[in-house]
């Protein structure tokens, strides 16, 4: 998989799974930008125009031993893929809301 694709993985050791764009895949382990599973429906809903945010994606490297599945976020026949359903909660596309979060008072600073 190459970096700026959107994924599903599952850890052991404890067991998680995490969701978001993937950063960077190589022989020590995997960086990703994105939140655990289970608070992705939460998340997307605060994204919503108007709505307060109180959870964020973080950018989090896993080391190779950790990941016992990585899947690319994608429509299985009638299931909507990740993406997909957060269009159809925030009506924009995912990839404008996994980017680095600017520092406050730095948007759009040339420096």
């Amino acid at each position: 998989m190459d970096a700026g694709t959107l994924v599903l993985v599952h850890l052991v050791q404890p067991k998680e799974k995490y969701w978001g764009v993937l950063l960077a895949l190589g022989p020590a382990g995997m960086t990703l930008r994105g939140l655990e599973l289970d608070l992705f429906d939460d998340w997307a809903r605060q994204q919503r125009p108007g709505a307060e945010a109180e959870l964020g994606v973080s950018t989090l490297f896993v080391p190779l031993h950790r990941i016992e599945k990585l899947f690319e976020d994608a429509r299985v026949g009638s299931v909507s893929s990740y993406a997909e359903r957060f269009y159809e909660i925030v009506g924009c596309d995912v990839r404008a809301f996994l980017g680095p979060r600017q520092p406050a008072g730095d948007a759009g600073s040339p420096n």
